[in-house]
């Protein structure tokens, strides 16, 4: 079984940060950080999309973490900052306590 160590993500935006999205690479899932680290200079230096301004990271992944919930939540800062994370969602547990009186 292959597990994901890390998740490179890219992100493209406007030259004023006021509009980002993901942008698609070819190969965004590593066995190892370091193997998604050495791609990520390579990544950063094409012209992708023809954004004008790029950012680049390679999010750890919990290999114990159920990848059915887990969300990639990211920001782009007013500074050009990149903060990304592969979290699970609130887990809600609904109870009815009628008639435990």
């Amino acid at each position: 079984m292959e597990h994901i160590a890390a998740l490179l993500l890219v992100i493209g935006c406007s030259g004023d940060l006021g509009d980002c999205r993901e942008l698609p690479v070819d190969v965004p899932i590593f066995e190892t950080r370091e193997e998604c680290q050495s791609e990520l200079q390579a990544v950063r230096n094409k012209d992708i999309d023809a954004s004008p301004r790029v950012f680049a990271t390679c999010v750890n992944v919990d290999p114990a973490l159920v990848y059915d919930d887990a969300v990639l939540v990211w920001d782009v800062g007013p500074g050009g900052r990149l903060e990304a994370a592969l979290e699970r969602p609130d887990v809600t547990v609904a109870y009815n306590d009628i008639g435990n009186e």
